[in-house]
């Protein structure tokens, strides 16, 4: 009798039945003696949709609301039926004696082979492949020790609860909505309370009120130092009081210089905060120290200066350990930080690399620790790492024994999979593009880094004593690179700094000097800046929010928050650049540079939506039930009761709600197949008209930004228009005819030709014929509503 392994995508079966000898190439499998493989497309079967359970439910109507299907059907994704059938097949064979599931190792990957046996009737033994790389070596030794199937029975519960929860809110509520407002309004308990937190940052955006705040700089020519002054009680670098600074900024300035020694600090000591009143000279608006910028002078200085005196030089040895390796969120974080990758953009290179390359390991991870078992390959995986740009920091560690306990391996902190690292795989750089080498890059130079020793310096805090008042100036001396020599060019990261103290005070070299030392000749400037409102979300500060979401819940619940910490927040790993796509897709946010905002729709949604779906506090309630399902804590049928329950008084709430939707994005451009007005929405990257009419679906792109660059200012151009008459337009006022533009990019022979360009075209537009949002268009596929 043969094995049937079952593998999630067509790559990772072409490696595991090189490794097990199966090289007969037959319909959707490859077979050999003992084993034949075979192959998902991701997800080949999912839960039917409304109408199979109902033809009614073809129509959207609220007193159909809510469905709920006992039990679940599932059907066969119509663009992967051939597969489907293929797998059926082999699954059926008589020789096929035990079916190993070599999906991705975690929830959803189970899912995946179990719908796909569930839907064909299979009642073969199972067994489970559980590996977090794809290399030859790993696949070798997880078939030598295959888990029994049985074993994943629980997180297979906790999989399909998910996914049926999920169905009964999301399809239910998103069709209860869009009956009662007429309007294409989706909803779901991610992506809900993501818009939600969207929300409440551009509404604490709103309400801010920039406050002005002061501080004072003193300097110093011979020798070369830039002080900044600190409350000696609060230890703040500016204060909010501004006649407090005149003061201040007077007494030092009025004083004379010459006062010995002591620097001024008799006669002159009390004027410091009792000094007179009165404008000191000059003190106009300028930017300030600390979070709200850069500073600038704004005050006169004395026409003498004055002295002050060294009053402490405290000198601090320090360590830092390297950052924790990577886990997907914070590989996604970065790559968007230095590279303005999108979340998906990030985690389909980072599957490219997996897959393709098999040079990284698993990407969907939360961790980012090792476990202890990864320790023995460490050696294995830097010889493989050790070429081109690393071969000179890799070489270092081959070459020397591993520190005794590594603050990176924790097996209490890896679930399902370790931290993204390298592979055993030999790597050939040259076959990779550049997006691909730049993921590369950050997952092993953080590889690197975690393996070399603390980076060591000395940390210099001065304090000098001007006038009765403190003044102070920091440095550092490298003492040791440490893990930072893992870095060419130095590692750029987020370190922790104080943001109220002035850069220039802080990033300066210290002179060498001694307590005691006098600084002749001061010179003070009173410096103000105002205090900024939060930022924005980008895609890398959202993917942390999502993450951890704690601080937008309004309970306060700590065992929730906790719960939220440990399963991943909002969504997981493998599903936030999903999410975050759909929301841009289904037009409910827009980019304005890098900052995300909500439209005009999201806005309007949020105030329609009950209040449950909106708080983070139902993925929590949720995620803690699934992880009971999952352990065999909690019984399967108790969960979906509570859900069934809770999706009746949600659709409840729904047809009782108020309010009204209105489309304020209609133009007077008609729809060229059904006559109705156009909506005009923005994508992530595009500007389309989309007819109001869900039934009829036409939409027109009429700008798209495009990866052609600006020849005068370099920056990306929109394209616009259609056909022949299309535009590229920069926003700096240059435009150029898409027909000039490919007869320009010719003669500079930058190697875009025709066919690129052509190539371009076909793509944007394939991408414009292509639904929005599958799932979704299959969901409003037989709405009729009343315009």
């Amino acid at each position: 009798m043969k094995s049937l392994v079952i593998a999630e995508k067509p790559s990772v079966a072409r490696d595991i039945a090189r490794v097990l000898k199966c090289g007969r190439q037959i319909n959707g499998a490859i077979e050999g003696g003992a084993y034949i493989v075979t192959w998902g497309l991701g997800h080949l079967v999912e839960l039917a949709d409304p109408e199979a359970y109902d033809p009614k439910y073809k129509e959207w109507r609220m007193e159909d609301l809510p469905m709920m299907p006992e039990p679940f059907k599932l059907e066969v994704i119509r663009q992967t039926t051939k597969q489907y059938q293929a797998v059926k097949a082999q699954i059926h064979r008589k020789d096929v004696g035990e079916i190993i599931i070599a999906t991705d190792a975690g929830r959803e990957g189970e899912l995946v082979a179990r719908l796909i046996l569930k839907k064909a009737g299979s009642q073969k033994p199972l067994k489970r492949l559980w590996i977090s790389s794809v290399t030859d070596k790993a696949i070798r030794e997880g078939f030598a020790n295959l888990k029994d199937g049985r074993d994943y029975e629980n997180l297979y519960d906790a999989a399909m609860c998910r996914a049926e929860a999920d169905w009964l809110v999301g399809i239910n509520a998103t069709r209860a909505l869009t009956c009662k407002y007429n309007a294409q309004l989706s909803c779901g308990r991610v992506q809900t309370p993501t818009l939600a937190m969207i929300a409440k940052r551009e509404e604490e955006i709103r309400r801010f009120v920039p406050q002005p705040y002061y501080g004072i700089q003193a300097k110093c020519a011979s020798p070369a130092l830039t002080l900044t002054w600190q409350d000696g009680e609060t230890k703040s670098f500016r204060s909010f009081d501004r006649a407090r600074m005149e003061r201040m900024l007077k007494a030092l300035q009025g004083t004379a210089a010459g006062n010995g020694a002591a620097g001024g600090s008799g006669a002159a000591a009390g004027n410091g905060t009792a000094g007179g009143s009165g404008a000191a000279a000059g003190n106009g608006a300028a930017g300030g120290a600390g979070a709200a910028g850069g500073a600038s002078a704004a005050g006169g200085t004395g026409a003498a200066g004055r002295t002050g005196v060294v009053a402490e030089i405290k000198r601090t040895p320090k360590k830092t350990q390297s950052p924790l390796l990577y886990d997907l969120t914070e590989l996604q974080r970065d790559a968007n930080k230095r590279f303005n990758y999108s979340a998906k953009e990030t985690l389909n290179i980072m599957q490219r690399l997996y897959e393709n390359h098999k040079v990284l390991t698993y990407p969907r991870t939360d961790s980012r620790y090792l476990s202890a078992d990864i320790v023995p390959t460490l050696k294995e995986r830097l010889k493989a790492c050790g070429v081109g740009p690393y071969k000179l920091a890799a070489g270092r560690l081959v070459a020397r024994p591993l520190p005794e306990k590594l603050f990176f391996v924790d097996n209490s902190k890896v679930s399902d999979h370790h931290a993204i690292i390298p592979t055993e795989q030999f790597v050939q750089l040259d076959h990779m593009t550049v997006d691909e080498r730049r993921i590369y890059d950050l997952v092993v130079r953080r590889f690197l880094a975690v393996l070399y020793p603390p980076y060591e310096y000395e940390q210099t805090n001065l304090t000098v004593k001007a006038g009765g008042e403190r003044f102070v100036a920091h440095g550092n001396i490298v003492r040791s690179q440490g893990w930072k020599a893992a870095y060419e060019d130095g590692y750029d990261g987020d370190e922790e700094e104080d943001e109220e103290e002035d850069q220039e005070v802080k990033g300066q070299r210290l002179p060498d000097l001694k307590t005691g030392d006098v600084l002749s000749r001061l010179t003070f400037v009173l410096t103000e800046g105002k205090t900024k409102p939060p930022a924005h979300f980008n895609e890398a500060t959202l993917l942390s929010a999502m993450e951890n979401p704690a601080a937008y819940m309004e309970s306060g619940d700590k065992e929730m928050a906790r719960t939220l910490g440990e399963t991943g927040g909002l969504g997981t790993v493998a599903t936030r650049a999903d999410i975050i796509e759909k929301l841009f897709s289904s037009f409910l946010l827009e980019k304005r540079g890098k900052d995300i905002l909500l439209t005009s729709k999201a806005k309007q949604l949020l105030e329609l939506v009950p209040e449950d779906l909106k708080k983070p506090e139902l993925t929590a309630d949720w995620e803690m039930k699934l992880s009971k399902i999952s352990k065999g804590a909690l019984k399967r049928a108790v969960f979906m009761s509570d859900i069934r329950s809770y999706s009746r008084e949600l659709i409840g709430q729904i047809k009782s709600g108020g309010g009204q939707f209105r489309h304020d994005n209609l133009t007077n451009t008609k729809c060229p197949v059904c006559g109705k007005k156009m909506l005009l929405v923005r994508g992530k990257n595009s500007e389309m008209l989309v007819c109001q009419d869900r039934e009829c679906g036409h939409r027109e792109t009429i700008s798209r930004t495009s990866n052609a660059r600006c020849p005068v200012c370099h920056k990306k151009m929109e394209l616009k228009g259609k056909g022949d008459g299309q535009v590229f337009v920069c926003k700096c006022g240059y435009k150029e005819k898409l027909k000039a533009f490919q007869e320009r990019r010719k003669k500079e022979g930058a190697g875009v030709t025709k066919r690129d360009v052509a190539k371009y075209l076909n793509q944007q537009s394939k991408e414009t014929e292509e639904p929005l949002n599958d799932a979704l268009a299959r969901m409003l596929a037989g709405i009729k509503l009343d315009q």
